[in-house]
Protein backbone atom coordinates (compact mmCIF):
# COMPACT_ATOMS: atom_id res chain seq x y z
CA UNK A 1 0.00 0.00 0.00
CA UNK A 2 3.00 1.99 0.65
CA UNK A 3 4.69 1.27 -2.57
CA UNK A 4 1.26 2.25 -4.38
CA UNK A 5 1.47 6.13 -3.01
CA UNK A 6 4.71 6.29 -3.74
CA UNK A 7 4.30 5.97 -7.19
CA UNK A 8 1.05 7.96 -7.49
CA UNK A 9 3.29 10.63 -5.94
CA UNK A 10 6.08 10.33 -8.48
CA UNK A 11 3.37 10.50 -10.83
CA UNK A 12 2.05 13.46 -9.84
CA UNK A 13 5.24 15.26 -9.79
CA UNK A 14 6.01 14.06 -12.70
CA UNK A 15 3.02 15.80 -14.12
CA UNK A 16 3.80 19.06 -12.63
CA UNK A 17 7.17 18.86 -14.01
CA UNK A 18 6.07 17.97 -18.05
CA UNK A 19 3.15 18.97 -18.53
CA UNK A 20 3.57 18.81 -22.87
CA UNK A 21 5.38 15.57 -22.33
CA UNK A 22 2.22 14.12 -20.93
CA UNK A 23 0.23 15.73 -23.64
CA UNK A 24 2.40 14.59 -26.53
CA UNK A 25 1.95 11.12 -25.28
CA UNK A 26 -1.53 11.27 -25.33
CA UNK A 27 -1.71 12.60 -28.71
CA UNK A 28 0.26 9.80 -29.98
CA UNK A 29 -1.48 6.87 -27.96
CA UNK A 30 -4.60 8.20 -29.43
CA UNK A 31 -3.06 8.97 -33.12
CA UNK A 32 -2.03 5.14 -32.64
CA UNK A 33 -5.19 3.77 -33.00
CA UNK A 34 -6.60 5.84 -35.22
CA UNK A 35 -3.72 4.50 -37.54
CA UNK A 36 -4.94 0.69 -36.19
CA UNK A 37 -9.24 1.32 -36.82
CA UNK A 38 -7.61 2.21 -40.29
CA UNK A 39 -5.38 -0.70 -40.74
CA UNK A 40 -8.43 -3.25 -39.91
CA UNK A 41 -11.74 -1.83 -41.53
CA UNK A 42 -10.28 -2.32 -45.33
CA UNK A 43 -9.82 -6.20 -43.88
CA UNK A 44 -13.63 -7.14 -43.81
CA UNK A 45 -14.65 -9.59 -46.52
CA UNK A 46 -15.76 -8.77 -50.06
CA UNK A 47 -19.59 -9.31 -50.68
CA UNK A 48 -18.48 -10.27 -54.12
CA UNK A 49 -16.06 -12.90 -52.65
CA UNK A 50 -18.17 -14.77 -50.12
CA UNK A 51 -19.71 -18.07 -51.10
CA UNK A 52 -22.84 -18.59 -53.26
CA UNK A 53 -25.22 -21.66 -53.06
CA UNK A 54 -27.52 -22.35 -55.83
CA UNK A 55 -31.31 -23.84 -54.53
CA UNK A 56 -33.48 -25.51 -56.78
CA UNK A 57 -36.70 -27.39 -56.21
CA UNK A 58 -39.21 -29.22 -58.60
CA UNK A 59 -42.66 -28.03 -58.25
CA UNK A 60 -45.15 -30.40 -59.58
CA UNK A 61 -47.65 -29.32 -61.65
CA UNK A 62 -51.53 -30.37 -60.72
CA UNK A 63 -52.18 -33.49 -63.12
CA UNK A 64 -53.75 -32.45 -66.24
CA UNK A 65 -56.80 -34.53 -65.91
CA UNK A 66 -57.62 -33.40 -62.73
CA UNK A 67 -57.72 -29.85 -64.07
CA UNK A 68 -59.60 -30.78 -67.23
CA UNK A 69 -62.49 -31.97 -64.88
CA UNK A 70 -62.42 -29.72 -62.39
CA UNK A 71 -63.13 -26.84 -65.48
CA UNK A 72 -66.11 -29.64 -66.78
CA UNK A 73 -67.64 -29.24 -63.53
CA UNK A 74 -67.79 -25.61 -62.98
CA UNK A 75 -71.34 -24.55 -64.39
CA UNK A 76 -70.85 -21.34 -66.34
CA UNK A 77 -73.49 -18.45 -66.36
CA UNK A 78 -75.40 -15.51 -68.45
CA UNK A 79 -75.66 -12.38 -66.14
CA UNK A 80 -77.35 -9.54 -68.47
CA UNK A 81 -78.30 -6.00 -67.27
CA UNK A 82 -81.25 -3.90 -69.85
CA UNK A 83 -83.61 -1.37 -69.48
CA UNK A 84 -87.49 -2.27 -70.67
CA UNK A 85 -88.62 -0.63 -73.89
CA UNK A 86 -91.87 0.41 -74.50
CA UNK A 87 -92.14 -1.85 -77.41
CA UNK A 88 -91.11 -4.86 -75.45
CA UNK A 89 -92.64 -8.25 -74.87
CA UNK A 90 -91.66 -11.06 -72.71
CA UNK A 91 -90.31 -13.08 -75.67
CA UNK A 92 -88.61 -9.85 -76.95
CA UNK A 93 -87.17 -8.80 -73.47
CA UNK A 94 -85.55 -12.06 -72.78
CA UNK A 95 -84.37 -12.53 -76.65
CA UNK A 96 -82.91 -9.22 -76.44
CA UNK A 97 -80.72 -10.91 -72.82
CA UNK A 98 -79.66 -13.54 -74.98
CA UNK A 99 -82.14 -15.85 -72.75
CA UNK A 100 -84.52 -18.50 -74.51
CA UNK A 101 -87.17 -20.00 -72.15
CA UNK A 102 -90.51 -20.45 -73.34
CA UNK A 103 -91.68 -20.87 -69.65
CA UNK A 104 -89.79 -17.77 -68.47
CA UNK A 105 -91.96 -16.04 -70.77
CA UNK A 106 -94.93 -17.59 -70.14
CA UNK A 107 -94.60 -16.54 -66.64
CA UNK A 108 -93.99 -13.07 -67.48
CA UNK A 109 -97.23 -12.97 -69.66
CA UNK A 110 -99.39 -14.21 -66.61
CA UNK A 111 -98.47 -14.08 -63.06
CA UNK A 112 -99.85 -10.91 -61.85
CA UNK A 113 -96.50 -9.39 -60.27
CA UNK A 114 -94.46 -10.70 -63.17
CA UNK A 115 -96.17 -8.91 -65.77
CA UNK A 116 -95.83 -5.20 -63.86
CA UNK A 117 -91.87 -5.07 -65.70
CA UNK A 118 -93.68 -4.61 -69.29
CA UNK A 119 -96.93 -2.81 -67.87
CA UNK A 120 -96.05 1.43 -67.12
CA UNK A 121 -93.40 3.02 -68.25
CA UNK A 122 -90.48 2.11 -69.80
CA UNK A 123 -87.12 2.25 -68.25
CA UNK A 124 -87.23 -0.47 -65.88
CA UNK A 125 -83.65 -1.86 -64.91
CA UNK A 126 -84.10 -5.50 -65.50
CA UNK A 127 -80.94 -7.66 -64.19
CA UNK A 128 -81.35 -11.46 -65.78
CA UNK A 129 -79.30 -14.44 -64.77
CA UNK A 130 -79.42 -17.52 -66.88
CA UNK A 131 -76.84 -21.11 -67.42
CA UNK A 132 -75.11 -21.85 -70.33
CA UNK A 133 -78.00 -23.21 -72.11
CA UNK A 134 -80.02 -19.81 -71.77
CA UNK A 135 -82.67 -21.42 -69.05
CA UNK A 136 -83.59 -18.45 -67.10
CA UNK A 137 -82.94 -18.79 -63.30
CA UNK A 138 -83.61 -15.40 -61.64
CA UNK A 139 -85.13 -12.00 -63.12
CA UNK A 140 -84.60 -8.79 -60.61
CA UNK A 141 -86.50 -5.57 -62.09
CA UNK A 142 -85.85 -2.41 -60.39
CA UNK A 143 -88.16 0.58 -60.80
CA UNK A 144 -89.46 3.94 -59.29
CA UNK A 145 -91.68 3.37 -55.77
CA UNK A 146 -95.19 2.11 -56.74
CA UNK A 147 -96.19 5.46 -54.22
CA UNK A 148 -95.57 9.08 -54.98
CA UNK A 149 -94.71 10.02 -51.78
CA UNK A 150 -91.70 7.57 -51.58
CA UNK A 151 -90.40 7.80 -55.48
CA UNK A 152 -87.59 10.24 -54.14
CA UNK A 153 -86.25 8.05 -51.33
CA UNK A 154 -87.46 4.68 -51.96
CA UNK A 155 -87.78 2.13 -55.33
CA UNK A 156 -89.55 -0.88 -56.03
CA UNK A 157 -87.69 -4.53 -56.47
CA UNK A 158 -89.38 -7.40 -58.23
CA UNK A 159 -87.93 -10.28 -57.65
CA UNK A 160 -88.00 -13.47 -60.37
CA UNK A 161 -86.58 -17.02 -59.24
CA UNK A 162 -87.04 -20.52 -60.54
CA UNK A 163 -86.99 -23.39 -57.67
CA UNK A 164 -85.55 -26.40 -58.04
CA UNK A 165 -88.97 -27.92 -59.24
CA UNK A 166 -88.45 -25.62 -62.53
CA UNK A 167 -91.41 -23.53 -61.01
CA UNK A 168 -90.77 -19.29 -60.80
CA UNK A 169 -92.24 -16.94 -57.80
CA UNK A 170 -92.46 -13.54 -57.88
CA UNK A 171 -92.06 -11.02 -55.06
CA UNK A 172 -92.40 -7.72 -54.56
CA UNK A 173 -90.69 -5.03 -51.86
CA UNK A 174 -89.90 -1.84 -51.22
CA UNK A 175 -86.39 -0.65 -50.60
CA UNK A 176 -84.56 2.41 -50.00
CA UNK A 177 -82.23 3.99 -52.31
CA UNK A 178 -78.97 4.77 -51.24
CA UNK A 179 -76.68 8.00 -52.60
CA UNK A 180 -73.00 7.28 -53.89
CA UNK A 181 -70.96 10.24 -54.91
CA UNK A 182 -69.41 10.16 -58.45
CA UNK A 183 -66.91 12.24 -60.70
CA UNK A 184 -67.79 13.01 -64.19
CA UNK A 185 -66.15 15.24 -67.28
CA UNK A 186 -67.13 15.35 -70.89
CA UNK A 187 -66.51 18.23 -73.63
CA UNK A 188 -68.63 19.76 -75.71
CA UNK A 189 -68.69 18.76 -79.57
CA UNK A 190 -72.45 20.00 -80.53
CA UNK A 191 -74.54 20.72 -77.22
CA UNK A 192 -74.39 20.35 -73.60
CA UNK A 193 -76.82 17.34 -73.32
CA UNK A 194 -75.18 15.33 -76.22
CA UNK A 195 -71.64 16.03 -74.44
CA UNK A 196 -73.63 14.90 -70.86
CA UNK A 197 -74.99 11.98 -72.65
CA UNK A 198 -72.23 10.88 -73.85
CA UNK A 199 -70.49 11.05 -70.23
CA UNK A 200 -73.28 9.14 -69.06
CA UNK A 201 -74.58 11.85 -66.70
CA UNK A 202 -78.15 11.96 -65.67
CA UNK A 203 -80.35 14.50 -67.40
CA UNK A 204 -81.69 15.85 -64.13
CA UNK A 205 -77.66 16.60 -63.10
CA UNK A 206 -76.81 17.96 -66.30
CA UNK A 207 -79.75 20.96 -66.04
CA UNK A 208 -78.82 21.59 -62.69
CA UNK A 209 -75.58 22.10 -64.47
CA UNK A 210 -76.85 24.72 -66.82
CA UNK A 211 -78.87 26.19 -63.72
CA UNK A 212 -75.44 26.67 -62.26
CA UNK A 213 -73.74 28.31 -64.63
CA UNK A 214 -76.73 29.85 -66.28
CA UNK A 215 -75.55 33.54 -64.72
CA UNK A 216 -72.06 32.90 -66.46
CA UNK A 217 -72.68 31.16 -69.52
CA UNK A 218 -75.74 31.41 -72.11
CA UNK A 219 -75.92 27.97 -73.20
CA UNK A 220 -78.24 29.07 -75.85
CA UNK A 221 -75.57 31.36 -77.58
CA UNK A 222 -72.03 30.93 -75.95
CA UNK A 223 -71.45 27.58 -75.81
CA UNK A 224 -68.48 26.25 -77.62
CA UNK A 225 -67.11 23.30 -79.89
CA UNK A 226 -64.51 22.17 -76.84
CA UNK A 227 -65.70 23.67 -74.12
CA UNK A 228 -65.16 20.80 -71.06
CA UNK A 229 -66.76 20.12 -68.01
CA UNK A 230 -65.68 18.48 -64.68
CA UNK A 231 -68.41 17.97 -62.24
CA UNK A 232 -68.72 16.10 -58.71
CA UNK A 233 -72.25 15.17 -57.67
CA UNK A 234 -74.56 13.03 -56.02
CA UNK A 235 -76.38 10.09 -57.40
CA UNK A 236 -78.61 7.62 -56.41
CA UNK A 237 -78.62 4.02 -56.32
CA UNK A 238 -80.89 1.08 -56.14
CA UNK A 239 -79.06 -2.21 -54.92
CA UNK A 240 -75.56 -0.27 -56.01
CA UNK A 241 -76.77 0.68 -59.48
CA UNK A 242 -77.00 3.88 -60.44
CA UNK A 243 -80.13 5.11 -61.61
CA UNK A 244 -81.48 8.22 -63.62
CA UNK A 245 -85.52 8.39 -63.11
CA UNK A 246 -87.37 11.60 -62.49
CA UNK A 247 -87.32 13.13 -59.25
CA UNK A 248 -84.48 10.83 -58.17
CA UNK A 249 -81.01 11.66 -59.67
CA UNK A 250 -79.50 13.72 -56.65
CA UNK A 251 -77.94 16.40 -56.80
CA UNK A 252 -74.64 18.39 -58.45
CA UNK A 253 -72.20 19.13 -56.01
CA UNK A 254 -69.53 21.09 -57.63
CA UNK A 255 -68.66 21.76 -61.28
CA UNK A 256 -65.93 23.62 -63.03
CA UNK A 257 -66.63 24.25 -66.59
CA UNK A 258 -64.51 26.07 -70.01
CA UNK A 259 -66.13 28.30 -71.91
CA UNK A 260 -64.40 29.50 -74.70
CA UNK A 261 -60.92 29.43 -72.70
CA UNK A 262 -62.56 30.88 -69.28
CA UNK A 263 -62.98 28.96 -66.03
CA UNK A 264 -65.68 29.13 -63.83
CA UNK A 265 -66.00 26.41 -60.59
CA UNK A 266 -69.66 26.70 -58.00
CA UNK A 267 -70.40 24.58 -55.00
CA UNK A 268 -73.36 23.59 -53.85
CA UNK A 269 -73.54 24.78 -50.14
CA UNK A 270 -76.39 24.55 -47.48
CA UNK A 271 -76.61 26.89 -44.36
CA UNK A 272 -77.00 24.48 -41.70
CA UNK A 273 -78.35 27.28 -39.32
CA UNK A 274 -81.58 28.17 -42.43
CA UNK A 275 -81.23 24.61 -44.08
CA UNK A 276 -81.29 26.28 -47.36
CA UNK A 277 -78.37 25.38 -50.40
CA UNK A 278 -76.76 27.52 -53.04
CA UNK A 279 -74.37 27.60 -55.55
CA UNK A 280 -71.69 29.54 -54.58
CA UNK A 281 -68.57 30.76 -56.84
CA UNK A 282 -65.38 29.12 -54.95
CA UNK A 283 -64.64 32.60 -53.37
CA UNK A 284 -67.92 32.59 -51.94
CA UNK A 285 -70.09 35.11 -54.46
CA UNK A 286 -73.22 33.52 -54.99
CA UNK A 287 -74.47 32.27 -58.21
CA UNK A 288 -77.73 32.46 -56.95
CA UNK A 289 -80.03 35.76 -57.70
CA UNK A 290 -83.15 36.64 -56.11
CA UNK A 291 -84.71 36.00 -59.42
CA UNK A 292 -83.94 33.12 -62.17
CA UNK A 293 -83.55 33.85 -65.74
CA UNK A 294 -85.91 31.55 -66.38
CA UNK A 295 -89.00 29.59 -65.18
CA UNK A 296 -87.85 26.18 -66.97
CA UNK A 297 -84.72 24.86 -66.81
CA UNK A 298 -83.46 24.32 -70.24
CA UNK A 299 -86.08 25.30 -73.21
CA UNK A 300 -85.77 27.38 -76.19
CA UNK A 301 -87.51 31.11 -76.64
CA UNK A 302 -89.86 31.07 -79.31
CA UNK A 303 -91.05 34.81 -78.76
CA UNK A 304 -88.74 37.31 -77.24
CA UNK A 305 -89.51 41.06 -75.32
CA UNK A 306 -90.45 42.80 -78.20
CA UNK A 307 -92.90 43.73 -81.03
CA UNK A 308 -94.61 40.82 -82.94
CA UNK A 309 -96.81 39.67 -85.31
CA UNK A 310 -100.03 38.28 -83.10
CA UNK A 311 -100.88 34.33 -84.41
CA UNK A 312 -104.01 35.15 -83.26
CA UNK A 313 -105.55 38.41 -83.74
CA UNK A 314 -103.15 39.04 -87.32
CA UNK A 315 -101.48 42.54 -86.06
CA UNK A 316 -98.42 43.62 -84.78
CA UNK A 317 -98.75 43.56 -81.65
CA UNK A 318 -96.00 44.61 -78.42
CA UNK A 319 -94.99 41.34 -76.63
CA UNK A 320 -94.61 41.91 -72.83
CA UNK A 321 -93.45 39.34 -72.16
CA UNK A 322 -91.01 36.14 -72.79
CA UNK A 323 -92.27 32.43 -74.54
CA UNK A 324 -90.85 29.39 -73.92
CA UNK A 325 -91.84 26.59 -76.31
CA UNK A 326 -92.11 23.07 -74.44
CA UNK A 327 -93.92 20.07 -74.71
CA UNK A 328 -97.32 19.65 -73.18
CA UNK A 329 -96.69 18.70 -69.14
CA UNK A 330 -92.85 20.17 -69.01
CA UNK A 331 -92.62 21.68 -65.04
CA UNK A 332 -92.60 25.23 -64.69
CA UNK A 333 -90.99 26.73 -61.78
CA UNK A 334 -91.19 29.75 -59.61
CA UNK A 335 -88.21 32.25 -60.40
CA UNK A 336 -88.02 33.55 -57.22
CA UNK A 337 -89.42 33.62 -53.47
CA UNK A 338 -92.72 34.53 -53.21
CA UNK A 339 -97.18 34.41 -52.30
CA UNK A 340 -99.20 32.96 -55.33
CA UNK A 341 -102.02 36.02 -55.88
CA UNK A 342 -104.04 34.54 -58.25
CA UNK A 343 -104.23 30.61 -59.56
CA UNK A 344 -107.07 30.01 -62.03
CA UNK A 345 -108.39 30.91 -65.48
CA UNK A 346 -108.26 34.51 -66.93
CA UNK A 347 -109.30 35.15 -70.27
CA UNK A 348 -106.83 35.06 -73.32
CA UNK A 349 -104.30 33.85 -70.44
CA UNK A 350 -106.37 30.43 -69.87
CA UNK A 351 -104.85 28.87 -66.67
CA UNK A 352 -102.62 31.56 -65.01
CA UNK A 353 -100.79 32.39 -61.78
CA UNK A 354 -99.49 35.46 -60.79
CA UNK A 355 -97.12 35.45 -57.53
CA UNK A 356 -96.44 38.52 -55.81
CA UNK A 357 -92.40 39.24 -54.91
CA UNK A 358 -90.70 41.31 -52.58
CA UNK A 359 -90.55 45.20 -53.74
CA UNK A 360 -93.75 45.39 -55.74
CA UNK A 361 -92.78 43.07 -58.39
CA UNK A 362 -95.16 40.36 -60.06
CA UNK A 363 -94.68 37.48 -62.27
CA UNK A 364 -97.56 35.68 -64.60
CA UNK A 365 -97.06 32.25 -66.09
CA UNK A 366 -100.16 31.47 -68.54
CA UNK A 367 -101.68 28.83 -70.85
CA UNK A 368 -100.96 26.42 -68.59
CA UNK A 369 -102.51 22.97 -68.97
CA UNK A 370 -102.13 22.05 -64.70
CA UNK A 371 -101.94 24.23 -62.08
CA UNK A 372 -99.94 22.96 -59.02
CA UNK A 373 -100.48 25.90 -56.29
CA UNK A 374 -103.37 27.58 -54.78
CA UNK A 375 -104.05 30.98 -53.83
CA UNK A 376 -102.91 32.51 -50.78
CA UNK A 377 -99.86 29.74 -50.56
CA UNK A 378 -96.09 31.16 -50.24
CA UNK A 379 -93.42 28.88 -52.86
CA UNK A 380 -89.86 29.36 -52.69
CA UNK A 381 -87.47 29.97 -55.70
CA UNK A 382 -87.98 26.82 -58.03
CA UNK A 383 -90.90 25.49 -56.96
CA UNK A 384 -92.81 23.65 -59.23
CA UNK A 385 -96.38 25.88 -59.92
CA UNK A 386 -97.60 23.88 -62.67
CA UNK A 387 -96.96 22.43 -66.34
CA UNK A 388 -97.06 23.67 -69.84
CA UNK A 389 -100.10 23.76 -71.63
CA UNK A 390 -101.96 25.52 -74.65
CA UNK A 391 -105.14 26.70 -72.83
CA UNK A 392 -106.50 30.46 -73.74
CA UNK A 393 -105.30 32.11 -76.87
CA UNK A 394 -102.17 29.67 -78.05
CA UNK A 395 -101.77 28.14 -81.01
CA UNK A 396 -99.85 25.40 -79.56
CA UNK A 397 -97.96 24.53 -76.27
CA UNK A 398 -95.43 26.92 -74.87
CA UNK A 399 -95.06 28.98 -71.59
CA UNK A 400 -95.89 32.82 -71.87
CA UNK A 401 -93.76 34.81 -69.01
CA UNK A 402 -93.83 37.95 -67.80
CA UNK A 403 -92.26 40.03 -65.26
CA UNK A 404 -94.04 43.06 -63.70
CA UNK A 405 -92.72 46.27 -61.93
CA UNK A 406 -95.22 47.96 -60.12
CA UNK A 407 -97.57 47.01 -62.42
CA UNK A 408 -95.59 47.46 -65.38
CA UNK A 409 -94.31 44.66 -68.06
CA UNK A 410 -90.39 44.87 -67.79
CA UNK A 411 -87.72 42.53 -69.87
CA UNK A 412 -87.32 38.92 -67.45
CA UNK A 413 -83.91 38.56 -68.37
CA UNK A 414 -83.04 42.27 -67.85
CA UNK A 415 -83.86 41.92 -64.22
CA UNK A 416 -83.21 38.56 -63.83
CA UNK A 417 -79.46 39.55 -64.16
CA UNK A 418 -79.70 42.93 -62.05
CA UNK A 419 -81.23 41.38 -59.08
CA UNK A 420 -79.66 41.46 -55.63
CA UNK A 421 -77.42 38.54 -54.91
CA UNK A 422 -77.97 35.81 -52.25
CA UNK A 423 -75.16 36.08 -49.83
CA UNK A 424 -73.23 34.29 -47.94
CA UNK A 425 -73.52 34.44 -44.36
CA UNK A 426 -70.07 35.41 -42.55
CA UNK A 427 -70.77 32.70 -39.66
CA UNK A 428 -70.63 30.32 -42.51
CA UNK A 429 -67.53 31.13 -44.33
CA UNK A 430 -65.34 28.92 -42.17
CA UNK A 431 -67.41 25.30 -43.07
CA UNK A 432 -67.52 26.55 -46.85
CA UNK A 433 -64.30 27.01 -47.18
CA UNK A 434 -64.04 23.53 -46.04
CA UNK A 435 -65.84 22.33 -48.66
CA UNK A 436 -64.36 23.90 -51.26
CA UNK A 437 -60.87 22.21 -50.88
CA UNK A 438 -62.66 19.21 -50.63
CA UNK A 439 -64.25 19.48 -54.02
CA UNK A 440 -61.31 21.03 -55.51
CA UNK A 441 -59.71 17.85 -55.12
CA UNK A 442 -62.52 15.92 -56.64
CA UNK A 443 -62.62 17.86 -59.43
CA UNK A 444 -59.41 17.33 -60.37
CA UNK A 445 -59.67 13.80 -60.59
CA UNK A 446 -62.72 14.06 -62.49
CA UNK A 447 -60.76 16.72 -64.61
CA UNK A 448 -58.16 13.81 -65.70
CA UNK A 449 -60.77 11.57 -66.60
CA UNK A 450 -61.33 10.75 -70.38
CA UNK A 451 -64.89 11.71 -70.13
CA UNK A 452 -67.17 9.29 -68.56
CA UNK A 453 -68.52 8.99 -64.98
CA UNK A 454 -66.92 7.05 -61.84
CA UNK A 455 -67.30 6.45 -58.24
CA UNK A 456 -65.64 9.11 -55.99
CA UNK A 457 -63.81 6.58 -52.94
Amino acid sequence: MIEVKKALAGAEAFIARHPRALTGSVVGLLSGFAITAFGIAPLAPNADDLPKHLVAEIVQPADLDAQLAALASHTLALSRNELTRSSDTADSLLKRMGAFDPAAALFLRNDPLARRILQGRAGKMVQLSADASGTVQSIVARFPAEKTEQQSTHFSRLSITRGKNGAFNATLETAPLQTQVRLGSGSIRSSLFAATDEANIPDAIASQMADMFSGDIDFHRELRKGDRFSIVFEAMTADGEPINWDGSAGRLIAGEFVNNGKSYQSVWFKDTATGKGNFYAFDGQSKRRAFLASPMEFSRITSGFSMRFHPILQTWRAHQGVDYGAPTGTAVRSVGDGTVDFAGWQNGFGNVVHLRHSGDRTTVYAHLSRIDVKKGQKVDQGQKIGAVGSTGWATGPHLHFEFRVSGRQQDPRVIARASEAVTLPNYARAQFQQQVASVKTQLAVAESMEGGVSGAD
